[in-house]
């Protein structure tokens, strides 16, 4: 389309309409800035040599000014018959009214309207159904909003009641794309298992789903506003029924399920490691199947429990090709930031970069994956204004990460779980500084200290990827999808965490430490940090890294 946009009468505010029109230029539409203070006729005549498909005027002075101009902008375009063009006004939002009584716009924008609002107009999806201007998978909807990241948040009190209320009010609000509805850990492990529920722990830590007809009051209590996508967190034994049940009630837009944990490694199920990574592969083949997304939140679960960075993207890397093998088509990759707490946001950036190149080599025409950062938990302190700011800075430093989705924390999550209410202002928080950085921020790439410790990383993780892979006892399966490999690499303590120390399947004798922002091995004989070689020879690893030796 041609767009010709001004600012009219005597308003010189032109930042309005000169974003709109950059909108459309970086949109792929050609575009003519008129400046500010552009009287009524010399716009009409400029209208009627140029011949725009569009015509955006701003407006941003007085309510009294706004009439008689507004009316005047109406009768001149009816007198040169150009009442037909599409004439779109930015404005504050008191003359909206105003505007709105002229008759004249298509679309009236506002100090409340977004860039998303802008695309919207200019891509034609303000001209269709609500329902259907918001795509409901996954993929669509990404592509949809691009290059806005769509918006993400968890959902879930205590109470069934209260939560469909809040899913209508955040629905209703539309400030985000996805409502990811967290179950209370009774109905994760035991939720087809009814006779082991104790209601005594009803509502611990999401809301408690009892019947599927609870999550399909969610999602029609979803079916307004903007037409959020919804997924729910899977359940922690049974995963099948889940995967099933949720397909069936909320479209769930994807699955996320690790390789390793929610099993006895972790305590939130009483299922064997070989068992929870035997029916974890069973639960990516059964999305891959239908073409569901997948997410396999593996490799943060490492770094909460003080794993050092190594690990983390040695599994995030792992955790992938598991997914790929499955036949998994779309994966959603998880960049959880600030995690261990301590890290440093240059550190932490090097760190993500060496998970987007490994988790992005295995791309290709079967397999792709979306990146979605997130703030850590950990990280926020529970003073709720303080919890804004770490909100904020965040999401500042993931947008660096080029996200296709944003996974917002509510603000107060240190110390409750999120309202309705709050998780609107949390969303709102997230689109202010994702507009801000999208005006262009640095790559972080050409800071010297991000590229030397990602390189590093990248080595030090394929090392660890292949010590693993020796591990492998069946030489007619990939052994980077073998299930002993990981028990053994867990045994072993190639794959070991400080947090894990008295675990029954663990070695959990692994010692880590934040060293200048990064979290390393350390050697606890000399006190000092330890590469990924000299870590696995003191593990009595020598046979393994000769033979990697003589393979290389």
């Amino acid at each position: 389309m041609k767009i010709l946009g001004a600012a009219i009468g005597n308003c010189v505010h032109v930042a309005g309409v000169f974003r709109f029109l950059s909108l459309a230029e970086a949109d792929g539409h050609d575009t003519v800035f008129l400046g500010p203070a552009v009287s009524v006729d010399h716009l009409i005549r400029k209208v009627k040599e140029q011949d725009p498909d569009v015509v955006g005027v701003s407006y941003r002075l007085s309510l009294e000014s706004a009439t008689h101009l507004l009316q005047e902008l109406r009768d001149k375009a009816l007198e040169h018959g150009l009442e037909k063009k599409r004439w779109v006004l930015g404005c504050t939002a008191p003359i909206k009214s105003i505007a709105e009584e002229v008759g004249l716009f298509e679309e009236i924008f506002t100090g409340l309207s977004t860039d998303e609002d802008t695309l919207a107009f200019l891509r034609g999806r303000t001209r269709i159904q609500a329902a259907e201007r918001h795509p409901q998978e996954l993929i669509a909807r990404i592509m949809v909003k691009s290059p806005i990241p769509i918006i993400r948040h968890h959902f879930g009190l205590p109470s069934v009641e209260d939560t469909i209320k809040g899913v209508e009010q955040i629905a209703e609000a539309s400030v985000l794309d996805v409502i990811s509805i967290g179950p209370d850990q009774s109905a994760q492990e035991s939720f087809f298992r009814p006779s082991e529920i104790s209601e005594n722990l009803r509502g611990d830590g999401g809301v408690p789903l009892r019947k599927a007809d609870d999550l399909r009051r969610l999602f029609k209590a979803s079916r307004r506003g903007n037409h959020p996508l919804l997924r729910c967190y899977s359940g922690t034994r049974d995963l099948l029924g889940w995967a099933q049940m949720l397909k069936d009630t909320v479209n769930n837009a994807w699955c996320a399920t690790p390789l390793l944990w929610y099993s006895e490694l972790d305590g939130r199920s009483n299922r064997s490691l070989e068992t929870a990574i035997k029916e974890n592969q069973v639960n990516y083949e059964w999305h891959a199947i239908r073409n569901i997304p997948v997410e396999v939140n593996e490799a943060h679960h490492w770094s909460l429990r003080g794993a050092h960075d190594t690990i983390a993207v040695a599994m995030a890397y792992l955790s992938a090709y598991n997914a790929k093998a499955a036949g998994v088509h779309h994966y959603v990759a998880q960049y959880m930031l600030n995690t261990p707490l301590g890290t440093s946001p240059k550190m932490d950036l090097a760190k993500m970069l060496a998970k987007i190149e490994l988790i992005e080599s295995l791309h290709d025409h079967r397999f792709n994956s979306v990146r979605q950062i997130r703030p850590g938990l950990f990280s926020y302190p529970p003073d709720p204004h303080l919890g804004k700011g770490q909100l904020a800075v965040s999401i500042s430093t993931g947008m660096l990460l080029k996200p296709h989705i944003v996974h917002v924390v509510g603000f107060c999550e240190a110390d409750h779980a999120a309202t309705s209410e709050e998780v609107i202002e949390s969303c709102k928080i997230a689109h202010r500084v994702i507009h801000n950085c999208l005006l262009g921020s640095p790559d972080p790439l050409q800071d010297k200290e991000v590229k030397k410790r990602k390189e590093n990383l990248v080595q030090e993780s394929r090392i660890l990827i292949r010590a693993i892979a020796t591990l492998s006892s069946d030489r007619n399966r990939d052994p980077l999808t073998d299930p002993t490999a990981y028990i053994d690499a867990v045994r072993i303590g190639l794959l070991d965490a400080p947090h894990l120390r008295s675990n029954p399947v663990a070695k959990g004798e692994i010692e880590t430490r934040l060293v200048n922002g990064a979290c390393l091995a350390i050697d606890e004989d000399a006190d000092e940090p330890i590469d990924e070689i000299t870590r696995l020879e003191k593990l009595g690893l020598g046979v393994i890294l000769s033979s990697m030796s003589t393979k290389d």
